[in-house]
């Protein structure tokens, strides 16, 4: 049950292509954004669509087979963690952002 205290799982779209990195330790890193739609009809009837974004990260043979395969518009199915972190922008405000850390990824659709 510990492997399950810290675990997401979503299926989306990706909003841009990755944006890959090579670090100088010789890492990969991959970052992207996917989108998951949400379909519900409200009171009135209309049929409404609710987008969420979510900010994804993979390290390692991930982000290499993301930087190989994965580009804006494909639909992947991902697992990983959900991790909060926080800096200091360029005016030295401290900005918070979550983000998921992608363990394993798979690539749907055509």
């Amino acid at each position: 049950m510990n492997t399950l205290r810290n675990k997401v799982q979503l299926i989306g779209n990706l909003g841009n292509d990755p944006e890959i990195t090579n670090l100088e330790s010789g890492k990969t890193l991959a970052k992207f954004a996917i989108a998951t739609n949400e379909s519900y009809t409200n009171a009135k009837g209309e049929k409404i669509t609710d987008t969420q974004w979510h900010n994804v990260v993979a390290w390692g043979k991930t982000a290499q087979i993301i930087e190989k395969y994965v580009t804006k518009g494909k639909e992947v199915a991902i697992e990983g963690k959900l991790t909060s972190r926080s800096y200091d922008d360029k005016d030295g405000i401290k900005r918070y952002i979550t983000e998921i850390v992608c363990s394993e990824l798979l690539l749907l659709g055509k």
